[in-house]
C-alpha cells in the first residue's frame, strides 16, 4: 500500500490518503475543514491539498473515515464525501458521543444519529473499499468511540497512540477515560506484530523537532513516554491523569464537536440564511 501523509500546522493533524497501486483504489482517514477563530470563515485549503494528490495519482476514492469524533478541527468527512460521492465510516460507539454532546448543546438529537455515516464500525468488524481491506479495531480511551483502522500492516491509529516522544492522547474529555485507553493499547495494539507501522493522529513536536508521524509497535512498546510495554495500569492511569490535570481545552473544541458529532456538517443555516454555531457557557473545566 502506498501512505501518503498530509499536515495541518494549525491543528497538528495528520490526514492519510492510503492507496493500492495496483488498482489505485484509495481511502481517505481524518480530513480537516480548516476554520479561523478569528473570522469564523471555513475554508477548504487542507482538503483541497489532498483533493489534488488524488487528482494527481488518478485514485479512486472507495472510502472516507474519521478515527473519531475531532475535539480539535472541524471534519473534512463531509466536504470529501461530497467531493467524491464516496462512503463515510465511524465508530458505532459515535451514538454515545453524539448523544452526549447533543445534550451539551440543547441539539435536537433526532438529526444527530448514527444513519449521518453510512457505515457504522463494531471491534474486529472488516470494511471493503475496492481492493483494500480496512479492519477496524475499537480503541476507546480518548474517547468512547475511537477505532484504530488497520490495512495490512499498517495502523492508523488516531489519538490513541502518539510518537514514542510525546506518549497518547490526552483522556479528560467527557467519558473519556484513562484506565480505558491503557486497556486499548496495552490490551489490543501492543498484542499487534512489533513490526505493525503506526501512523499518528497528530504530532506536536515536542522540542520544536522536526514532523513525525510514523512509528511501530515494537518501537511504541520500548520506548513510549506514556505507556511502553512494562508501564503498569496504575502508573499510566495516575500520570495521564497527571498530565491531563496541566492541559488547557483544544482552542476548538466547542466548534468542532457540535460539526464533528454531524459526520462533518456544519450546522443548519437560519431563516436569514446563515450558519450559526452555538457555545455552552460554564460547560468544560470545574
Amino acid at each position: 500500500m502506498n501512505t501518503k501523509a498530509f499536515f495541518d500546522p494549525n491543528t497538528f493533524n495528520m490526514t492519510y490518503v492510503i492507496s493500492d497501486p495496483k488498482t489505485q483504489d484509495a481511502v481517505i482517514i481524518d480530513p480537516v475543514l480548516d476554520f479561523n477563530p478569528l473570522t469564523w470563515r471555513t475554508t477548504t485549503t487542507s482538503a483541497d491539498q489532498v483533493r489534488q494528490y488524488v487528482t494527481d495519482k488518478s485514485l479512486n476514492v472507495k472510502y472516507i473515515l474519521d478515527t473519531h469524533a475531532h475535539a480539535d478541527h472541524l471534519s473534512g468527512i463531509d466536504v470529501l464525501r461530497t467531493a467524491y460521492q464516496a462512503p463515510t465510516a465511524m465508530g458505532k460507539k459515535i451514538t454515545d458521543v453524539q448523544k452526549l454532546f447533543a445534550g451539551a448543546y440543547n441539539l435536537d438529537t433526532s438529526k444527530y444519529t448514527g444513519a449521518l455515516w453510512d457505515t457504522l464500525l463494531g471491534d474486529n468488524d472488516s470494511l471493503q473499499a475496492g481492493s483494500i481491506t480496512i479492519k477496524a479495531i475499537h480503541t476507546p480511551g480518548h474517547t468512547p468511540a475511537c477505532m484504530t483502522y488497520k490495512i495490512g500492516d499498517l495502523a492508523f491509529v488516531g489519538d490513541a497512540l502518539f510518537m514514542p516522544d510525546y506518549g497518547t492522547g490526552r483522556c479528560d474529555f467527557p467519558s473519556g477515560s484513562a484506565s480505558d485507553l491503557y486497556d486499548s493499547v496495552h490490551g489490543k495494539l501492543y498484542k499487534l506484530d512489533d513490526s505493525t507501522k503506526v501512523f499518528v493522529g497528530h504530532d506536536y513536536q515536542p522540542g520544536g523537532r522536526a514532523l513525525e508521524y510514523e512509528t511501530t509497535i515494537g518501537d511504541s512498546k520500548k520506548n513510549n513516554i506514556r505507556l511502553k510495554e512494562s508501564t503498569s495500569k496504575g502508573d499510566f492511569i495516575a500520570a495521564r491523569k497527571a498530565r491531563d490535570a496541566e492541559l488547557p481545552p483544544p482552542k476548538l473544541i466547542l466548534q468542532s464537536l457540535q460539526v464533528n458529532i454531524k459526520a462533518g456538517q456544519l450546522p443548519e443555516p437560519e431563516n436569514n440564511g446563515r450558519v450559526y454555531f452555538k457555545i455552552p457557557v460554564n460547560f468544560l473545566g470545574s
